[in-house]
Order: structure tokens, then sequence, then C-alpha cells
């Protein structure tokens, strides 16, 4: 690739995006008393020097403070896989606050159980409790697992994402070492300390960590999804469970983000049989949501070290917090689950995306760009390297950030948005083949001009 043009197409989308945007410019710039300049830091991560500022959003469209009106492939990474404001959830929500009243009330409400027994039936685990984010319900959830085996350590894998959980926070180093990943902030101890870190994909090195007999739980996305999707290779799951069984070790899989493959998940469509799920995001179309799901022989085992005493989940265990498993929150979620993302809205979204992909590796082979595009269920994404990476560490390799900024800026200048950190495209219920025809042609324009 001609990394001369690539600066060249780079600095004219700037000034593209820099021209076209004033009011999302000047929000940016008066945002004097707001760390990094955005109610949350992530959201300075947008392609270009400031962020597009939000106006309005519904279904599969988001709408600037400038006016422009974009179709949304990157959809909250995830929260909104939904869509923006669903009806039947916004139904739900008025329905929660102006009806029946109460957001908060540190009481159950019976919409709690309808969720659990939907998640049950979607996912298999059968005893559920409530989060507010799927950190927490990851964090939450480790806490359980080293309850139950009284063993000390996490393992994950290498440029694994589980939201800011402190354990996570890891890569594989030389030798079979654990380190504290690039850029990790002010970490309370080092995280080698706690976790196990290697690369996925390599049974043989988790085998050798769990040899050790000190690791209480394998924390794993089903495939890698923040660091661009790394898929299993065949028999690596399997093989997962082989060892977590043959070494008394618990199998904990987030499906945050894997949720795209369908309405169980990674975990209904590939069969698995793990001892805990977590999520988040996506689960309550919207509004704030985390959870995580026990087998029920796991959660025999949590309540009798209670019934014991030797552990709080009450208080200073730290299960739990004040806000979780609301009113609203538990609403929103039926309403979802039950209306908006059911088998058909998924079966939709998969044709739309895999519609998608076949279209965006036609135009990458035509080309002759060394890429790879991969796709999970509803989510697609595109790396900049062939063959496919099968590690997170090779997957961070091809990292190329000014490739980034640039399909981002080539594809948000005209229409069209891509999720900031990773080049992932989304499906939700209202995503059209339209759209899908939109992102065909303005993807296949700006690999077109970059080939030159």
């Amino acid at each position: 690739m001609d990394r001369d043009r690539l600066t060249a197409l780079l600095e004219a989308e700037r000034a593209v995006h820099h021209d076209r945007n004033p009011g999302s410019r000047a929000q940016f710039a008066g945002a004097r008393h707001l760390l990094t300049g955005v109610p949350m830091t992530w959201m300075a991560n947008w392609a270009g020097p400031f962020p597009l500022a939000l106006a309005a959003a519904r279904g599969a469209r988001v709408t600037d403070v400038d006016g422009h009106t974009y179709v949304d492939f990157a959809l909250g990474d995830t929260g909104a896989m939904a869509g923006h404001s669903p009806a039947p959830v916004v139904d739900a929500v008025r329905r929660r606050i102006d009806t029946l009243g109460g957001i908060t009330a540190m009481l159950p409400s019976e919409d709690a159980e309808w969720v659990a027994t939907e998640l049950t039936r979607r996912f298999g685990p059968t005893q559920w409790s409530f989060a507010l984010s799927a950190t927490d319900a990851n964090r939450w959830a480790l806490r359980l697992a080293r309850l139950v085996t009284g063993r000390p350590k996490v393992l994950v894998f290498s440029y694994c994402y589980h939201g800011s959980v402190d354990e996570t926070f890891v890569v594989a180093g030389p030798g079979g070492t654990t380190r504290s990943r690039p850029g990790n902030v002010a970490p309370a101890v080092d995280p080698a300390t706690t976790t196990v870190a290697v690369e996925f994909n390599d049974l043989d090195a988790v085998a050798r960590a769990l040899a050790t007999g000190e690791i209480a739980v394998v924390l794993t996305e089903p495939a890698l999804t923040n660091i661009g999707i790394v898929l299993p290779d065949d028999g690596f799951l399997e093989g997962l469970r082989s060892l977590c069984d043959r070494t008394g070790t618990m199998l904990m899989i987030d499906e945050t983000h894997t949720v795209s493959a369908g309405p169980g998940g990674c975990t209904a469509a590939w069969g698995l049989d793990p001892d805990i799920v977590t999520m988040g995001k996506s689960i309550a179309g919207g509004i704030p949501i985390g959870a995580f799901g026990l087998r029920g022989d796991v959660a025999e085992q949590v309540l009798a070290r209670v019934a014991d005493q030797d552990a709080d989940i009450v208080d200073v265990g730290g299960i739990g917090g004040t806000l979780a498993g609301n009113a609203l929150s538990m609403a929103a979620a039926r309403a979802t689950l039950g209306e908006v993302l059911t088998p058909g809205a998924f079966a939709r979204m998969d044709a739309l995306c895999a519609d998608l992909t076949r279209r965006a590796e036609d135009t990458v082979a035509r080309h002759g760009m060394p890429w790879t595009v991969t796709r999970l269920g509803a989510r697609s994404e595109y790396r900049f390297c062939s063959p496919a990476p099968r590690n997170g560490s090779e997957s961070a390799a091809a990292d190329d950030p000014d490739l980034d900024e640039y399909l981002h800026l080539a594809m948000s200048n005209r229409g069209v948005l891509l999720t900031p950190f990773h080049n992932m495209v989304l499906m939700c219920p209202e995503t059209t083949g339209a759209d899908v025809d939109l992102h065909a042609e303005l993807f296949e324009d700006a690999v077109a001009r970059l080939a030159g």
C-alpha cells in the first residue's frame, strides 16, 4: 500500500470532517468542564480531531447537531444492537415511569423473573443476578468462581476484553509470563498476581496453566471481539471445556459482544456448556444492564458458603450495587428480549450481515488488499492482515491507526458510521438492505481510492 497516498487521502478526509461539522466542532471546543471534552473518555476516540455530537437517534439512524443523518453500523458498540429507542422498550419504560412509577426502590419487580427465565431458556444457566454493566457482572462472577473453587487466579487470553475488570488487563509475555497490558492505568497490584494470560486458540498453553491447580476460572469470549473478531479453531472451545473438567476449573463465557451470533449467543449457536455466562449492553435496548448466570450446581455451592457464613453476598462481599436489578432495567430487558431481539430479528440481521461481508470481501479481493473480513452472526469486521489472525497478539499487530481513521472518515463523511476503536459493522432489527447497499458503495469507493 502506498503510505503517501494514504496520508494524502486521510488529510483530505480530515478537512471534510472539519468543514462539514461546525456544530460538533464547537460543542467539543466548548466543553471546558468535561475531562477530555466528552462525558466519557471513549467518546473522544471517534475518527477525526473531534467527535460528532448527538442530536437524535432512532432505529438504525443517528442524526448529529449539524443535521447530518447517518446509517449507524456502530450501534453504541453493541449497546444499541436492538436499534435506537425501539418502540416496545420505549413503551415499557414509559409504563414503568409514568403508570407504575418506581425506577429504583431496592425491591424486586415481576419483570425480573421473566427476564431470568428467558435468559435460562436462551443460554442455559438456571440462576441469574443482575448488574448495570457487563463489567460488574464479570467482576462479581469472578469473585463467586474463586469462592467456590477456593483458588486465587483467573486465566484470560491476550487482548481479551471483559470491560474494566482489573484482572483482565493483561497479555502473555515471553516464556509463558503474564504482564500488564500496555497503557494499564495504575493497577492496584501487578496483574500477574491475580491472572495468567495465554494466547487464544492455544490449548497447550491453557493445559500448562491449569495444571498448576491455582486457576479458579477460565474467562473468555467464545470469539475475541474488541481486538477484531478472532474466531476459535475447530475444537478449541470443546478443548477448553474438557481441560476445565479435568482440572476442576470453572469455564466462564462472556457473551456481551458475541450475542451477535444469535438469540442465545455463541453458547446456544455452538452448543457450549459454560459454568457461568455473563452479558450486558444489548439485552435492555440501550438502558444500562448487566447479568450473570450460574449453572444450578454452582449456585448451590455459592449458597452453601453463604449459609455457612463464609461469604457475604449482600454487603462487604462486593456482589451487587444499589441500582443493580432496578425496575426500569428489568422492564426494558423484558421488552427487548420478548419483542425486539427475537429469533426472527436475528435471522434477518444475520442474512444482512452475510451479504455485507460477502460484498466487502469481494471489494478487498478486487483491489488486491491483504485484508480479511470476518463475520460473527450479525457482526462483521475488517482486519488489515491476511490470513485472519488466530489470537489477540496477531490481531493487535495488524493495527493501523491511519488506515483505521481514513476508512472511518471516508464512511462518516458520506453518511455511514462504523464502530470507533475497531472496524466493526453491526446490524440491528431496523437495518435495511439499502443500508447494506450504501455500505458496499462507500467501502468500494474508499478502497478504490486507496488502491489507486
